[in-house]
C-alpha cells in the first residue's frame, strides 16, 4: 500500500490510501483521485508503483502534468520524496511505503529555491478549480493556521504586478478594443507568464501560479469572485467594498478572506458585467440591475450614491435546475402540497407567489412551471431575465432601461401589453413591482388563464393590499372597489413563500381566493405551515397541515368528472 496527498491552490492537504499497484487521477468520477478544472482530463494521470520506484504517467489532456514545474513526456520516475506533480491548479505528493495515517501533514510546497513554472506552463494554470472531491472516507487532517497577513500580502503583489502589466501593455501598444475576448485572455495570459518568470521580487510564500490565475481573473473577468461563483454552496455574494466581501452559505453570512485589489477594479468587473447586456453604470446612471451569463442575478450601485465604494450583490442560481422533489427533500413543502400545485398550474389556476426578498419566490415559479404542459405557448416578461422555464414553446422578455439620453425605456408595463398581442396562452411575469400589475390582472381576466407572477408581501392578506397599491401606481384613478373585483375575479391562488431566521426556506399558506363580500376579498387557507419554535440547534420546528377546506375549483373539477384526490385536503385528526 502507498498514499498520495494532494492539495488545491486555496485547499489544505488530503491523503488516500490505494491498495493496488496503481492510482488513477482525472475528471471522471471512477479515479481514486477525482480533480476538477477544464485542463484536467477524465483520465489524466496514472501513478505506478513498480520494483523501481513509482513512476507518474501522463494520458495526452489538455493541460499537462508537470513535476517540478516541467511538463514531463509520457512518463516520470523513478519519483524521488521531494517531488511534486502539478496537474490543473493541484499539487500531489507520492508518500513511499505510507502506512495508513490519522493526520495529514502540510506537503512539500515549491520554494524559492524551485525553479519558477515556464510562461506555457503558468498560463495553462489559470482556471480556478474546484474543492476535489475524494472517493475514500474522510481521514482526519490537522489544519495548519493560516499565515499572518497573506490576503493583505496578495492584494499588494497583485497590484504590482497589474502595474507591470499595464506597462507592458503600453509598451506593446496592445489595441484591446481589436482583439477577441479569446485572443484578449491568451495575450494577457503570456504577458503575465513573463513577468512573473523574470519577477525575482516575488515573496517565497505566495503562490505564483493563484496570483497569476487572480490578476487575470481581475483585469479579464470578475476578479476574485470566479472563484466564488465556482463555490456550489454559495447561495449570495455581497461586495460592500473592494476588500469587505461577504457570502451566503446555508442560509448564514460570513465574510469572505479574498478581495478586489482597488476600488477601481470592482468597477471595472460591475462594468464588464453589464456591457454585454446592454446596460450601462456611471456616475449619470449609478445604479444598475443584470444578470450573468448563467441567469445569475446582479444589482450594482457605484459612487456618488454607495459611500463606502463600488458594491455588488449577486444572487446566484443553483447550476442544477430544482424540481418539486427537491423542495420536499429540503422540507420546503409536502409532496401532497405540491401535489394540489401541479393540479392548480395543470388546470389553468391564475398563481400568485408571495414573499419577502430572498425567500425563494423565483425558483418556486420555476419550479411550478414545469407542471405547465408541453402544448402551451408561454411569454416571460421580466426586468432583469433569470427564469429557467424548461419549456419548448417559450418566448422570453426583457425590459431596457432609457440610454444616456433618458431615451428608449421599454417598462415590463409595455411588455405585458404587447405580449397580449402574441397569442400567449399562459403569461409569465417575473416580478410585479407597480402599474404593470394592473395589466397582469387584465390579462388574467381575458382569456390568458394559468398566468403567474410574483410580488413581495408577507402573508396571503398583505398580498391583496399589496396588488391593490400597485395597480394604482398605474396612474389611473380607479375606485378601490373596482381594483378589489378585479383582483378576486382573476387570481385563484396565492402561494406564500417565508424564510426563517436559520435560513430555511418553506411554503407556509396556500391559500384560494374565493370572492367578494362587501367590499372585502375573501381568502381561505388549504394548506399551512404550523410553527412549534426551534430545536436546540436553532433550527425551526413545525409541520405542515391541511385545513380541510377543498378549493372551490377542485369541486368545479369533480362535477365535470375530472378525478382529484380529495383526501390531501383531510386536516390531522389533532386539529
Amino acid at each position: 500500500m502507498f498514499s498520495v496527498e494532494y492539495r488545491s491552490a486555496k485547499s489544505q492537504p488530503t491523503r488516500v490510501n490505494c491498495e493496488i499497484d496503481s492510482l488513477t487521477i482525472g475528471k471522471a468520477d471512477d479515479n481514486l483521485i477525482v480533480l476538477r478544472g477544464w485542463t484536467v482530463g477524465k483520465r489524466h494521470a496514472t501513478i505506478h508503483k513498480r520494483a523501481s520506484g513509482f513512476f507518474v504517467e501522463d494520458h495526452g489532456a489538455m493541460g499537462a502534468t508537470e513535476v517540478n514545474g516541467k511538463a514531463i513526456d509520457k512518463e516520470y520516475g523513478p519519483l524521488r520524496t521531494e517531488d511534486v506533480i502539478r496537474i490543473g491548479d493541484n499539487y500531489v505528493n507520492v508518500i513511499v511505503d505510507a502506512a495508513p495515517v490519522h493526520a495529514v501533514a502540510t506537503p512539500t510546497t515549491p520554494t524559492a529555491t524551485t525553479p519558477l513554472p515556464s510562461p506555457a506552463a503558468v498560463a495553462a494554470s489559470f482556471v480556478a478549480t474546484p474543492e476535489p472531491i475524494v472517493q475514500q472516507p474522510p481521514v482526519q487532517k490537522v489544519v495548519a493556521p493560516a499565515t499572518p497577513g497573506l490576503t493583505e500580502r496578495m492584494n499588494a503583489a497583485r497590484l504590482t504586478l497589474h502595474g507591470k502589466l499595464i506597462s507592458q501593455m503600453d509598451l506593446r501598444r496592445v489595441d484591446v478594443r481589436s482583439m477577441s475576448e479569446d485572443d484578449l485572455r491568451l495575450n494577457t495570459q503570456t504577458m503575465i507568464a513573463e513577468i512573473l518568470a523574470s519577477d525575482t521580487s516575488l515573496p517565497p510564500d505566495i503562490d505564483g501560479a493563484r496570483l497569476a490565475r487572480e490578476l487575470l481573473n481581475e483585469v479579464i473577468g470578475l476578479g476574485p469572485l470566479e472563484d466564488l461563483l465556482a463555490d456550489p454552496d454559495i447561495s449570495e455574494i455581497m461586495v460592500n467594498r473592494f476588500d469587505e466581501i461577504y457570502v451566503e452559505r446555508k442560509g448564514k453570512l460570513t465574510k469572505a478572506d479574498i478581495a478586489f485589489s482597488t476600488d477601481q477594479a470592482v468597477l471595472g468587473a460591475i462594468e464588464r458585467i453589464v456591457a454585454p447586456i446592454g446596460r450601462r453604470i456611471d456616475e449619470s446612471s449609478p445604479m444598475v440591475d443584470a444578470r450573468l451569463k448563467d441567469g445569475s442575478r446582479v444589482n450594482a450601485v457605484i459612487p456618488p450614491l454607495a459611500l463606502k465604494g463600488c458594491n455588488i450583490t449577486i444572487r446566484k442560481f443553483s447550476k442544477s435546475k430544482l424540481v418539486d422533489t427537491d423542495m420536499i427533500n429540503y422540507g420546503s413543502v409536502t409532496k401532497d402540497m405540491m401535489k394540489f400545485l401541479e393540479i392548480a398550474v395543470d388546470q389553468a389556476a391564475n398563481i400568485v407567489i408571495s414573499g419577502g426578498t430572498g425567500s425563494g419566490k423565483t425558483t418556486l415559479l420555476n419550479v411550478m412551471s414545469n407542471y405547465i404542459p408541453d402544448d402551451e405557448r408561454i411569454v416571460t416578461v421580466e426586468d432583469a431575465a433569470e427564469l429557467q422555464l424548461a419549456k419548448p414553446h417559450l418566448i422570453s422578455l426583457e425590459s431596457r432601461p432609457p440610454n444616456s439620453e433618458g431615451k428608449g425605456a421599454i417598462t415590463i408595463r409595455d411588455l405585458v401589453k404587447n405580449c397580449l398581442r402574441m397569442r400567449p396562452d399562459r403569461i409569465v411575469v417575473g416580478e410585479c413591482r407597480g402599474g404593470e400589475a394592473l395589466d397582469m390582472l387584465q390579462a388574467m381576466n381575458t382569456g390568458h388563464d394559468g398566468s403567474m407572477t410574483t410580488a413581495h408581501a408577507n402573508t396571503p392578506r398583505d398580498c391583496i393590499a399589496r396588488l391593490e397599491v400597485m395597480t394604482l401606481m398605474s396612474g389611473l384613478d380607479l375606485p378601490l372597489r373596482a381594483i378589489r373585483e378585479q383582483i378576486a375575479s382573476a387570481v385563484h391562488m396565492i402561494v406564500q413563500q417565508s424564510r426563517f431566521p436559520d435560513g430555511s426556506r418553506k411554503i407556509t399558506h396556500i391559500t384560494e381566493v374565493t370572492g367578494m363580500e362587501g367590499d372585502i376579498v375573501q381568502l381561505q387557507d388549504i394548506f399551512l405551515f404550523k410553527q412549534d419554535g426551534y430545536d436546540e440547534n436553532g433550527k425551526i420546528k413545525g409541520k405542515f397541515v391541511a385545513t380541510g377546506n377543498i378549493p372551490d375549483f377542485c369541486q368545479d373539477l369533480a362535477r365535470r368528472g375530472i378525478p382529484v384526490d380529495l383526501s390531501i385536503f383531510q386536516p390531522p385528526k389533532s386539529l
